[in-house]
Order: C-alpha cells, then sequence, then structure tokens
C-alpha cells in the first residue's frame, strides 16, 4: 500500500526525520547500513520488447476500429510508457502521443525535449516539437487530421488533465466528441504478459531481499528516516530503483500510511514496513510487521488473524470470482474475530488489495463492490491488515497474478511474527 501524495506535501513541509513517513528519495540524508553483501538480482531482467508494445498498440486499434472510436490520445505516465515506451514527467509542458485507430502513432512533445523523448520512443511512428510560442493542441489536431481522423469521437486516457482536453476541444473546434478511453486502456493492460510478470517477479525478488537486510540490521534508537535510508541503499546494491519505504514504528503504526509524531525504535517496538521498487518499470509493493524483541500476547493475536486474512484472500480467489469477493471474505473473517464491522476501526479500514504493474496501484481493486471477473493474468497485493488506533496496527502484504488453477504469489506469506521475511 503506498502513500497519498498529500502525505507526500504535508512531510515535505513540516520534515520528515522523525516521523513515521518517508519520501521516495530523501532518505538518502541518512548514513546507511552498509549493504557489502548484497549483489544486484536484476542482471538478467530483460526490458518489454518492441514487438509486445507493438502487439499492444495493434490489440488496441482493434478495439477502435470494432468501437468506431478514431483515435486514443494520452499524455506523459504510465500508458504512454506502456504502449510507446516513452518516458517522460508531467509539467505544464504538454507531451502526449496520438494512437490512431489506424496509422502510425504520432508523438507531441516541447521542441527543446525532443531529442530526449526520441531517446525511450520504442515503436516508431512519427515526433512532432511544438516551440514555447506555439500550441500543442494544434499538433496533436494536425496529428488526428494527417491519419484520417477529422471527426466523430476520440477518447482520452482517464488520466489526461483537463487542460489537455479542453486545448484539443478548442484547437479543433469542437469537431471531435470526446470520450474516455478508460475501457480501452484497460482492455490491453489488465492482463499481464509473461515478460510483464518476470519483471515484477525479479521486482519482488529484490525488495524481499532488501527487507531481509533490514530485519537483520535495525537496532534500538534507530529513526524511520534511517531505516528507510538502509531499505534503499539496500534495494539499489540489489539491483532496483527504489520506489518508496514507509516506516511506521510504535503507535504510527495503527495509521496505515504513517503519523507526524516522532518515533524511534525502542524494545518491544512494532515495526511496520511497506516497501517497493522498479524494474524496467515494473513494481513491488511489500509490507512486513514484526517486533523488536518479545511481541505481546496481543501483538502476537493480532499478527495470526492478518496471516490468517491473506490466506483467505488468496483461497476465495478462482477465475471468474469477483474481485470484490475477495474483500468480503476477508472482512466476514475479521467480523468473527471481532474487528469492524466493515470498515471501521479497529480493523481493517482499506480495501484488501489493489491492481499492479507498472503502476503501484491500477485496476481492479480487491474491494467491496468491484464485480470485475478474476481472469488469468491480473495481477494484486494481498494486504488485509488491522489497526488499533492509539495502540499498532499489523499489515502484511505480497503479490499475486493468477492463472487458470488460481493464485500464485511472487513472495511467499511471512512465516510468524518472529519470523516474518
Amino acid at each position: 500500500m503506498r502513500r497519498r501524495d498529500f502525505l507526500f506535501a504535508a512531510v515535505a513541509a513540516t520534515g520528515a526525520a522523525s516521523t513515521g513517513l518517508m519520501l521516495p528519495g530523501r532518505s538518502a540524508q541518512a548514513a546507511p547500513a552498509g549493504v557489502s553483501g548484497l549483489a544486484s538480482l536484476t542482471a538478467g531482467a530483460k526490458p518489454i520488447s518492441v514487438e509486445e508494445r507493438l502487439a499492444r498498440i495493434a490489440k488496441l486499434q482493434r478495439l477502435m476500429v470494432d468501437q468506431k472510436i478514431g483515435a486514443l490520445i494520452l499524455e506523459s505516465g504510465s500508458s504512454l510508457d506502456y504502449f510507446t515506451g516513452v518516458q517522460w514527467h508531467r509539467s505544464e509542458r504538454t507531451t502526449a502521443a496520438v494512437i490512431p485507430a489506424r496509422g502510425d502513432v504520432v508523438v507531441v512533445t516541447p521542441a527543446f525535449e525532443e531529442p530526449s523523448v526520441r531517446e525511450t520512443l520504442a515503436v516508431g511512428g512519427d515526433v512532432r516539437p511544438w516551440n514555447e510560442h506555439e500550441s500543442p493542441f494544434v499538433r496533436l489536431v494536425g496529428a488526428l487530421r494527417d491519419r484520417g481522423v477529422t471527426s466523430g469521437p476520440i477518447a482520452f486516457e482517464s488520466t489526461t488533465r483537463l487542460f489537455i482536453v479542453d486545448g484539443v476541444r478548442e484547437a479543433s473546434a469542437g469537431a471531435y466528441r470526446v470520450v474516455s478511453g478508460d475501457a480501452l486502456v484497460k482492455a490491453v493492460r489488465l492482463i499481464k504478459s509473461p515478460a510483464e510478470l518476470a519483471l515484477m517477479q525479479v521486482a519482488n525478488n529484490v525488495t524481499l531481499a532488501a527487507l531481509r537486510h533490514v530485519h537483520g540490521n535495525v537496532r534500538i534508537g534507530m529513526r524511520p528516516d534511517e531505516i528507510a535510508a538502509m531499505t534503499n541503499a539496500a534495494t539499489v546494491a540489489l539491483g532496483g530503483e527504489p520506489g518508496f519505504a514507509l516506516v511506521l514504528l510504535n503507535e504510527a503504526s495503527a495509521y496505515p500510511h504513517g503519523s507526524h509524531q516522532p518515533q524511534t525504535l525502542r524494545e518491544g517496538s512494532v515495526i511496520l514496513m511497506d516497501v517497493g521498487c522498479t524494474v524496467h518499470g515494473y513494481q513491488s509493493d511489500i509490507s512486513r510487521t514484526w517486533v523488536m524483541g518479545q511481541p505481546t500476547a496481543k501483538q502476537r493475536k493480532v499478527w495470526d488473524t492478518v496471516k490468517r486474512g491473506q490466506e483467505l484472500a488468496l483461497a476465495t480467489a478462482k477465475p471468474g470470482t469477483p474481485v470484490g469477493a475477495i474483500d468480503d471474505a476477508v472482512r466476514a473473517y475479521y467480523e468473527k474475530e471481532g474487528w469492524g464491522p466493515g470498515y471501521r476501526l479497529p480493523g481493517l479500514s482499506h480495501r484488501t488489495g489493489h491492481g499492479i504493474g507498472l503502476d503501484g496501484h491500477e485496476p481492479p481493486y480487491l474491494v467491496h463492490g468491484d464485480a470485475t471477473p478474476l481472469a488469468p493474468g491480473m495481477c494484486f497485493s494481498d494486504e488485509p491488515g488491522i489497526y488499533i488506533p492509539g495502540e499498532f496496527g499489523i499489515r502484511m502484504e505480497d503479490c499475486w497474478y493468477m492463472t487458470e488453477t488460481g493464485p500464485k504469489l511472487f513472495t511467499e506469506l511471512a512465516r510468524s511474527i518472529e519470523d516474518p521475511i
């Protein structure tokens, strides 16, 4: 489970050094523990091939032809990377691609960024730069018209910002009917290929190894930022790109994304770690919880209950089952154990899991009411925690993917509160 953007901003404003919240890339301020025993696990990881990206575009184009949609426009982000290989950040300057129902891709980008954008464009097509005094939306409309899309419906990827949608509307004088591209993108991205699964396996291997290193090296008196720095240093040594390292100690563990109250590691501390990395863009997301020293009977009971919830989630996952039924099964068990009811605290206040791939959180979601049927190739986290405000929280999280015969874990579930890795 990853932290929300509002927490990033809040911690940046108040300082993260002694809280339970960690910012990616900030933890290097603390001196990490030695990683001299760790070797890269990613040397054999193969990036997504050009052929696979072209096959993705071909499937998308077939769907657009069938649905009589002229093109899909997507701006910088994971879907742009997924289809074209272009890895670019979002800013006020528009970089976006037009994928027409028929014909080659067109990428529109600022002129001074063109060489950088071309470096990752993996599928050929046309790059059309715009200068600072020009309109990128005129370029996008020109690309549509050059590909024979002069009117009718065009789709936008669901995270595309409104000013881009409005810019295209204005530049085209309302020639197009704007529709959501959400279903189109999901139809292609939802099922992971063997190559995607292989990269996610490597990413999970890296994160679990980093957690194992931290578990063996945490010491009384350490702060969350020091533990996170150790985690990120281990991730780099193991060949991954650190994504996030959330470290929640003591009472902060009772809040899924942390607290601003300063925490340090002491005898009897609950240590909740939620860690992820990327390998060629594909994500891991693993949580482990343990106690510094001897756990109490209550901590052990809650830990065992959470572990059983993870097992029930996997036991419920069968091809064709609505993904929301997994959340329902876990929550029903927790309620029998006296937690909740529903999403109330103390208990499980968040969904049981989320889809994962190029994004750390992507659809579908293991949440009550999500009727998406499970199908082979879908990937999820399994993370049903229990949180007791003012005391502590327990969360374990492992990722898995659906097969024709049932779920398959990328990492084994934690064994016990004493042996969580």
